[in-house]
Parts: structure tokens; sequence; C-alpha cells
């Protein structure tokens, strides 16, 4: 289980300026596991409100009096008395969108009692109605699957989920650390990290039960979209569903998508689709400064998906594929290394002020220049290139170095850890120009510890 989730609910906690807490993700990402294991480790009274069991709430909610609320729950089966030392829990809160709008009432009435809420898919359920989410009144925990290190966790790899958290650049990585960290790396592509998957990987180690998971998951998604598109065209959100997973790291361009429907619907189901975080958006920014977020091309975007395992599901890519790769050339194995590059810095950056992840893009008539990603740490921009193996072309990141001049660069492979000064020449507005700068490479599975490195440069 996410061990930073669980840092963050008991300083939640413990403020003194506690307001109710809303748990933001997608479906399955272990959203109430993570609540009541909470509870359990901190010996605390837990009140769970499953909302989706009990739509006759809808009524007191709406009369938005903390008071009433807890009078008529505490009627419920199985539910005793609520009081100022209970955590009480409302789960699958989107079910009853007039119990977002009472939290509010709940932080000004009952500050005393500590109050959270999870959902999923909240922004189809508010789409329709006429209130918004109570800002300044909430706090908000934002959660996505496992990462790599949290997966090694999860399978009782615990030597190897230490030596990735703890590693310092320039420490050397022996071959067998190397190897196994690799090998693993190729199974979490499959399996990725929706709890359940790594949880019955865990105790199976069967990567067809595996793909069962999978397709359980996904059919639990398509099955929530007719609950929470509300009046939105079921089919469509469904096949942008499915476009997402299929053309992770492509320029989005709406006729791809549907010939049928205008760009502005389009648009709207990939906006619906991202805030519920089912899809992410990697956006254009010219990168002439910080924030990123200020040099933005709105229209100018690719996506990725909620989970490289998922994904791979969509695909139809099954485990005997994935553990070919380097036998196997796929179409799209640089979009599976590109998803968990992607995954992970979305979840470094979840619960940043500026989380929007940023890509760079130059269109010119004879070529174009595209780096993966690029990110601010540290007062620092920092441009990233992910390869799927070992080598692979730089020209994109030499043309951002020549044009943007970023203090160094970084190229996630599968490649050890290696610092290297980079000579050479590039083209530029039709003159040849001589650059020089530091590339970091690192291995793949290290991408969580890309802060520290930064920090250390």
């Amino acid at each position: 289980m996410q061990r930073r989730q669980l840092r963050f609910l008991n300083d939640w906690l413990q403020s003194t300026h506690r307001k109710p807490l809303v748990i933001r993700g997608a479906r399955q990402v272990g959203k109430s596991t993570l609540v009541e294991l909470f509870a359990q480790q901190n010996r605390q009274e837990l009140c769970h409100v499953n909302l989706e069991r009990h739509p006759e709430l809808i009524d007191i909610f709406a009369g938005k009096d903390p008071e009433k609320i807890i009078q008529q729950v505490e009627f419920l089966p199985k539910i005793g008395n609520i009081g100022n030392e209970t955590l009480l829990f409302f789960d699958e809160i989107q079910a009853i969108p007039e119990a977002i709008a009472a939290l509010r009432y709940f932080y000004e009435d009952k500050p005393e009692l500590a109050v959270v809420s999870a959902g999923s898919l909240l922004e189809f359920a508010l789409a329709d109605h006429s209130f918004s989410m109570p800002v300044g009144r909430i706090q908000y925990l934002h959660m996505g699957p496992m990462t790599f290190s949290e997966f090694l966790l999860g399978i009782d790899e615990e030597r190897l989920h230490n030596f990735i958290n703890t590693y310092e650049l320039h420490q050397d990585i022996g071959d067998v650390v190397h190897q196994r960290l690799l090998e693993l790396l190729r199974s979490y592509y499959f399996i990725g990290g929706m709890p359940e998957a790594v949880a019955v990987f865990a105790e199976t180690r069967s990567y067809k039960i595996v793909g069962e998971v999978h397709r359980s998951i996904i059919e639990t998604y398509r099955d929530d979209f007719p609950k929470y598109a509300g009046s939105r065209n079921l089919t469509r959100m469904l096949n942008v569903f499915n476009f997402a997973a299929r053309n992770v790291g492509i320029k989005v361009k709406y006729s791809n998508i549907s010939r049928q429907d205008q760009s502005v619907t389009i648009k709207k189901d990939i906006e619906l689709l991202a805030m519920a975080r089912v899809v992410g958006k990697v956006i254009h920014s010219h990168c002439s400064g910080l924030p990123l977020q200020a040099d933005l091309e709105e229209k100018v975007y690719k996506l990725l998906f909620l989970d490289v395992g998922l994904m791979n599901a969509i695909c139809g890519l099954d485990w005997q594929i994935i553990s070919q790769l380097d036998e196997v050339k796929l179409i799209n194995q640089g979009a599976i290394a590109e998803q968990f590059v992607g995954q992970h810095l979305q979840a470094m950056l979840a619960d940043k002020p500026n989380r929007e992840l940023n890509y760079w893009l130059r269109e010119g008539r004879s070529a174009n220049a595209e780096l993966d990603f690029v990110v601010a740490l540290r007062g620092k921009i920092i441009p990233i290139e992910v390869k799927s193996g070992a080598t692979g072309s730089l020209k994109s990141l030499h043309q951002f170095m020549g044009i943007k001049q970023a203090p160094f660069a970084l190229r996630f492979d599968t490649q050890r850890p290696t610092i290297q000064s980079i000579e050479t020449v590039v083209n530029m507005s039709n003159e040849r120009k001589q650059i020089r700068y530091p590339l970091i490479s690192l291995p793949l599975y290290l991408v969580e510890r890309l802060e520290e490195i930064v920090r250390d440069m």
C-alpha cells in the first residue's frame, strides 16, 4: 500500500486546521482500502458509509445540516454512535453529489469531527448539477496506481524496494540487481499498479489470473460510464477511453477519435476523463521559462492512460508478448516506456501546485523535434527523453538544449546510470551551432529518484 498517502493521512488527522478530506482518484486505485488500513493502524474508530448503497440519504444531505446527517447515518445498519473520536468515511461520494456540497458545512459546523470521503469520476457526477466543489472548505489527496517501488514491496521484494528508494547518483549497480530490476520492470509493464492486480500476482504468481483481473477492472470502468456520464453519449465515451489507451504519447487529433462528432464534443469527453484521472494530458509548452504552465499551447497535447497494465490489456498485449520484448519488435514498445515514466511523473507531481505534465514540440517544414517530457524541479527546467531500449537518437534533445540551454538533460533507458558530457553540432535558423551539455542517463526503474538526483546536481 502507498506509504506516502498513509503519512499524509496521519498529518491530516493531527492537524489543528483540519478540513474534510476528499481522496480523489480513478476507480480501484485503493482509496477505500487506504482509509480502512489507516484507521486500523491508528486504532481509530471508523464509520464507513458507502453512499452507493444508501441513495435514500440524498434528501438529508441536501439539507446541509451536519447534525441531522449524523443522526440519520447512525440509524443505518451496523453503524454505531458517531462521536468526536470517530473517523467518518463517506465512500463512493459521487453517488450522492449533494454530499460533496455538504462537506463545507462539516468544516464550518463540526470542525472537531474527522471527515474523509472518497470518490471516482467526481467530475462526471458534478457535470449535471448546479453546484461546484466547496473550494477552500475541503482538502484533497490524489491517488493513482502503485508505483514500481510500491509494486516491489507488494510482491515481497523489500530489498529491491529499499535499493531504489535509497539510490544515490554515482552509486554502482551490480549485474544481479540491474538484471533483476529489468526483469521485474517487464513484469510491472504487464501487471501495472492497480492494487488488486498486484495483490493477485503476489499471491498466485499467475500472469493469467492477473489478466482476468485486468478484464474485470476494465469492465467496471465501462459499467461506470452509464451511471455517471449523465447526458453524454456512452458509445463515444467508450471510444475515447479505448483511444487513449491505444494512442499513448501521440499528439491528439480529434478527427482520429471520431469523424462524426464535433471537436468540441470530443474535447469535453477528454476533459472529463482527465479530471477523473482516467487519462492524463501532457500539454505542449514552449519552455521559455518558469512556470512551464505559463507558456502552454493548450490545444496541442498528448495523452497518458491511467495505468500501464490496463493500457496493455486494452491493447491486447498478453504476458507472452511482453515477456519477449527483447526478441519481438512491438509497434508501441516506446509507448509502454513513455507511459511508465509519465505515470510515475504524475505520481511525483500529484500534490504540487503545478502538477500538469508538459512536453516540447517544434514542428518544421522538413523535420519535427519532440521531447517526451519537460518538468520543473527545484527551480530548474529538466528535459526528459525516454528510450525503451539501450540506445536511440538524441536529435530532439540536442535541438532543445541548443535553443533553451537547460542546465542538464536526462534520459531514461535500460542502461546503468551514466553522466556524459555531450558535444555536438545542431542546425538552428539555418546556422550550425556547437553545443555542450551534461546528459544524465538513468535506467527506467529509477524514475522515482528523479527529484533526489536533480537535488544533487
